[in-house]
């Protein structure tokens, strides 16, 4: 496997904080409105956005040279309005932001593991190492630590 570039990690990293700030943004519109409503706000001004870096940035738009997206990866759209709309929710329950995005990040974690194992949506098949597990069992207790540990969002 490649080792990453110091460009793509510093990307990812970015994306969690983006994460963050998207996850309190969308709350606040359930709070204001409903889950649903956070979900077509956050697509709607997406799409908006989108579409105007398209159209200044001919060169994103990569047709031609590229095929065509398999069929199934339009499914990206669904899975981000229930994310959305679950976030926009458990935000301001007892998980608060920490909470939410710490069950979130697990939940990505495992999913991703799986995905991997099984070669999902076109990915290459991977094996799940001892590491990746013990990953995994330290980001849950992690969370169970924000959730429920003393001083945590559970007390």
């Amino acid at each position: 496997m490649p080792t990453p570039r110091p460009a793509d990690l510093i990307a990812a990293f970015a994306t969690g904080g983006l994460l963050t700030l998207m996850v309190l943004f969308n709350g606040q519109f359930a709070v204001n409105g409903t889950a649903l409503f956070a979900s077509w706000a956050a697509h709607g001004t997406g799409m908006v956005a989108a579409l105007v870096l398209l159209a200044l940035i001919p060169r994103l738009r990569g047709a031609g040279t590229r095929p065509p997206a398999p069929p199934w990866a339009y499914l990206g759209g669904l899975s981000g309005a229930a994310t959305v709309m679950l976030t926009s929710t458990t935000v301001h329950s007892a998980l608060a932001l920490s909470g939410t995005l710490a069950l979130g990040l697990a939940g990505q974690i495992a999913f991703g593991l799986l995905a991997d194992r099984y070669g999902l949506f076109g990915l290459a098949r991977r094996r799940i190492a001892p590491r990746d597990l013990g990953a995994l069992a330290l980001i849950l207790a992690g969370s169970g630590l924000i959730i429920f540990g003393p001083g945590g969002l559970g007390r």
